[in-house]
């Protein structure tokens, strides 16, 4: 069994116990560790520093010269070299294109797989409440990221 399916087991274990349905995940690791759940072993000091400055360099937002409008200055893309998966990060404005093509790619990538995550949960959803209102999520985001493109700056107000 793996160690995440272990804490799955953990997770239904404390809602059996307390009764709660909606559960705070850190009132569960606290009732885990008080029933003998070993604590993880601290980081690498250079694993978390790295961590650090990947979310620092994730979270950097330039506005355009041009439009006003925000953008992501880095970039990640993923590589395997050498059988070990390698993860180098580019400024967008001195990103290759075939850099940005694989990173934009990648971020669409995902956006899809959460797209098809939530339509299963969603069906679910829907298939075990059948006398419920059933929720009819649209995955076509087209008009939603216009309509957030055209609001109004927030700042200008």
């Amino acid at each position: 069994m793996t160690k995440h399916r272990e804490m799955q087991l953990i997770i239904k274990q404390y809602k059996d116990e307390t009764g709660k349905r909606q559960v705070d995940l850190y009132e569960v690791a606290k009732w885990a560790v008080a029933r003998g759940w070993p604590l993880p072993t601290p980081a690498n000091p250079i694993d978390r520093l790295a961590r650090e400055f990947r979310e620092a360099a994730r979270e950097e937002i330039e506005h355009d010269a041009k439009t006003g409008k925000p953008y992501r200055v880095n970039h990640a893309v993923t590589i395997s070299q050498g059988g070990q998966q390698l993860t180098f990060w580019v400024d967008i404005d001195e990103a290759p294109r075939e850099h940005m093509l694989k990173s934009l790619v990648n971020r669409r990538e995902q956006m899809v797989g959460d797209g098809l995550q939530l339509s299963y949960d969603q069906d679910h959803w829907n298939s075990i409440n059948p006398d419920e209102e059933q929720i009819d999520l649209p995955l076509d985001i087209t008009d939603d990221v216009l309509w957030r493109k055209n609001a109004p700056d927030e700042k200008a107000s």
